[in-house]
């Protein structure tokens, strides 16, 4: 991480100008969401884990949740895409601090209250639906994790952006369970009762969110290893990697 929750000057514009993004970045929308009409993944999900790898988990969470907040009062933002973005942001911030046990254990407890949500959770209706957040989860607890945050901000160009990608790719799976969680907690059954609905809808997605959480993750790779070139050439980074 970069900065820690100490704010100073540097952090403090830094975390302000994220803010900014985040919030000009939630009105490009990337794919529909699926039972919420008229509201949509955007490409702030391509910021959310950039933030949390350079501003540190508390910092990179706040500027998601300030962020997000004037997305959702602006109409850009739905409060499931809200919560995935807090999420993903904090989650690689914490990936970045090498804290892999807490990380394991927040995976795994989003991952379980997600599948085995009352009556509509996928592990009901349609178990098929999770096979890429097992995937994101094999990924985490394997040795190819910690190799991938070591190389993050590594001279290596390749090496960088294979670092930003797997952090990436995670981070943006665990707000993707968060955020489909939250959605089950304000649908289900007040505004989605139907359980055939539900299983179609889990069908649906089956193949459509690994494709989008995988594009979202190589966005934030080149966005954010340009980023991070760009502002440790101009000095306003004077340190990388204080875990």
């Amino acid at each position: 991480m970069l900065f820690d929750w100490k704010l100073d000057t540097k952090s403090l514009a830094l975390a302000i100008s994220f803010t900014a993004l985040y919030v000009v970045f939630g009105f490009v929308k990337i794919s529909p969401i699926i039972g919420l009409p008229n509201q949509a993944i955007t490409a702030a999900a391509i910021m959310a884990p950039i933030m949390g790898i350079i501003l540190g988990s508390y910092i990179g969470m706040t500027s998601t949740i300030l962020g997000g907040i004037i997305g959702f009062f602006a109409g850009s933002l739905s409060v499931p895409s809200l919560v995935s973005g807090v999420f993903a942001a904090s989650y690689a911030g914490i990936l970045h601090e090498r804290k892999r046990s807490l990380c394991v254990f927040s995976y795994f407890s989003l991952l379980f209250l997600f599948g085995f949500y009352p009556f509509v959770g996928p592990v009901w209706l349609y178990p098929a639906l999770m096979w890429f957040q097992i995937v994101g989860f094999l990924i985490l607890v394997s040795p190819l994790m910690p190799i991938a945050l070591k190389s993050i901000g590594s001279k290596n160009k390749s090496k960088s952006f294979f670092g930003f990608f797997i952090t990436s790719l995670v981070s943006t799976l665990a707000g993707q369970i968060a955020g489909s969680l939250a959605f089950e907690l304000l649908t289900w059954p007040i505004f989605l009762a139907n359980v055939n609905a539900w299983k179609a809808k889990w069908q649906v997605i089956t193949f459509l969110y690994p494709v989008e959480r995988t594009i979202i993750a190589l966005s934030a790779s080149f966005v954010g290893t340009t980023l991070y070139e760009a502002l440790k050439s101009s000095n306003i980074l004077s340190s990388y990697g204080k875990h």
